[in-house]
């Protein structure tokens, strides 16, 4: 039985013809990248401006593999300070085109230029006064004409073998596109603290959002004794409160010392008499501490910096507020 060439390949020929592909593929994804860069004039920075001025949201269509990445593109926009959103282009012709304003700007991708889709949406867009950007690959294209603003995204040949599947040219749009979300981002003066208030169920947005007040232990939970308690009182104090540590604080509740499982240890090492110490003889004095109001992960940096577990939180004024342990900080998932 005659044996196909693409059956009779050995592993080897197939893994360098993979790799080839794989270099031929980000070589051609690359060049298209600089030769876009270089392109780039000052209608980015227009639309840039106008976006910044607008009224309403940034409203992004696409259609196939260009409607794939203008979702990611609205949801950048929209996690870094632009609102945005996107609208399927086939379901603006059938009613979806309601949620597009006057004080909207649309940002239509399209390599071609050319897509029925969007091409058919044109009419009522600019009667009904929106603002139009286009990005495409067709800089005289339908959608072009139409466009108040045109980001040329074309490209001098798809990474595709057969020049077929949208592969560089999508590149470039998605590339484009984080440009645009990053000239705003940093034209806003967006903060990481203002990105975390959109990701708050993400990792950044608890370490962002999460203070020393929300996560410490206060009240009836802190393990603390007076500059006066003896070692009984003291280790009580340490079980009973399951911290492997006692604060020790004065009348006022200003923190004095710490003594911790660790201190007992070191005690217990070079034989020091522990039933007639105090509480003050024993303690380590100017613990770590950290303002109440501080970020949950400031404290989990000080107990790394320092080799420690727990860190007590103050007022402005001294006074003891809780104590954080690292277990707290874990439970809040904030390391």
């Amino acid at each position: 039985m005659q044996v196909s060439d693409t059956s009779a390949r050995t592993p080897s020929r197939d893994s360098g013809r993979a790799l080839e592909l794989a270099r031929s593929t980000l070589a051609i994804e690359v060049q298209a990248l600089q030769a876009m860069s270089a392109r780039l004039d000052d209608a980015f920075s227009q639309v840039v401006r106008k976006i910044l001025q607008l009224p309403g949201r940034v409203v992004v269509m696409g259609m196939g593999k260009s409607g794939h990445v203008g979702r990611k593109l609205a949801a950048t926009l929209a996690s870094t300070g632009t609102p945005a959103f996107f609208v399927h282009p086939a379901e603006a012709s059938h009613g979806d085109l309601g949620m597009v304003t006057a004080q909207d700007l649309v940002l239509a991708l399209s390599n071609s230029g050319e897509t029925d889709e969007i091409t058919s949406l044109l009419t009522a867009l600019k009667r009904q006064g929106v603002a139009l950007v286009a990005m495409t690959g067709g800089v005289a294209s339908s959608l072009a004409r139409h466009a108040d603003w045109v980001l040329d995204t074309s490209v001098e040949r798809e990474a595709c073998p057969l020049n077929l599947a949208p592969t560089a040219s999508t590149t470039a749009q998605m590339a484009l596109g984080d440009a645009l979300a990053m000239a705003l981002l940093d034209a806003r003066g967006f903060r990481a603290e203002d990105f975390a208030r959109s990701h708050p169920g993400g990792s950044l947005g608890r370490k962002l959002l999460t203070h020393v007040a929300d996560v410490m232990r206060k009240g009836d939970d802190l393990p603390t004794v007076l500059p006066e308690a003896d070692f009984s009182t003291l280790m009580r104090m340490m079980g009973a409160k399951g911290l492997g540590c006692a604060v020790v604080v004065d009348a006022q509740q200003q923190v004095q010392g710490i003594f911790t499982d660790g201190d007992l240890r070191r005690c217990i090492e070079v034989g020091t008499e522990l039933r007639g110490a105090t509480a003050q003889a024993l303690m380590h004095a100017r613990p770590k501490t950290i303002a109440v109001d501080a970020l949950a992960v400031d404290a989990a940096q000080l107990m790394e910096q320092h080799g420690i577990t727990s860190v007590m939180a103050v007022e402005a004024d001294g006074r003891l507020a809780g104590v954080v342990h690292i277990r707290d900080l874990m439970r809040a998932k904030v390391i």
